[in-house]
C-alpha cells in the first residue's frame, strides 16, 4: 500500500505533535512535494542542525513506503503519490531518509558515514503526529532536528504556518 510501511518499528526515538491549519489533503501534498524537492539538494549542515564538525554539508535521500519496501521519491514516484492523495486522504505516510554527510575542505568533498531514519506521519482532524526512528549511523543530525527541519520546509510552502507545535 503506497505510503504505508508494514515494518515500521513500535519503539521510536522522537515523537512530536503539530496543530494543522490546512486540510490534510493539502498538507500531504505539501509533504510529498517538499521531500521530493529536498532529495539530493546540497545543504550546509548548519541549515539542519547545530554542527559537531565545521565545513560539513548534508544531502537527503527520501523514499516513500510501499508495503514492505521504499521507492526513491523522484518525480515519477511523487506524481504517483500525489495522484493517490488527490483521490483519497491517507491516514499515514511513511518515509525512509538517508542523510549523507560530506566534509568540505580545500575544494574536495570527502564522504562521511550516513544516517538512516524512518519517518512516520499520522494524520488526524486538526493535528498530525510525526515519529522518527534512527535505524543506524553516527547521528550527526538528531531525530528532533529531522522533524524540525522538515516542518520548517513544509511551513515555507504555505503563506502562513500550516504546522504549529502542540
Amino acid at each position: 500500500m503506497l505510503g504505508f510501511y508494514e515494518g515500521f518499528p513500535e519503539t521510536v526515538h522522537k515523537a512530536a505533535r503539530f496543530a494543522v491549519t490546512v486540510s490534510n489533503k493539502k498538507l500531504q501534498q505539501a509533504i510529498i512535494q517538499t521531500l521530493q524537492k529536498l532529495n539530493s539538494e546540497k545543504l550546509n549542515l548548519e541549515e539542519v542542525t547545530e554542527p559537531l564538525m565545521p565545513n560539513c554539508s548534508v544531502m537527503f535521500e527520501f523514499g516513500i513506503a510501499d508495503g514492505d519496501t521504499f521507492s526513491y521519491l523522484n518525480q515519477e514516484e511523487a506524481m504517483k503519490a500525489l495522484e493517490k492523495v488527490r483521490k483519497i486522504t491517507l491516514q499515514t505516510l511513511d518515509f525512509f531518509c538517508a542523510t549523507r554527510y560530506y566534509k568540505e575542505q580545500s575544494g574536495r568533498r570527502t564522504p562521511l558515514k550516513f544516517d538512516y531514519f524512518l519517518l512516520r506521519i499520522v494524520f488526524y482532524p486538526n493535528f498530525m503526529e510525526a515519529y522518527v526512528f534512527h535505524e543506524r549511523g553516527p547521528m550527526h543530525v538528531s531525530p528532533e532536528d529531522i522533524i524540525n527541519f522538515i516542518v520548517s520546509k513544509i511551513n515555507s510552502a504555505f503563506p502562513r504556518k500550516a504546522l504549529k507545535p502542540v
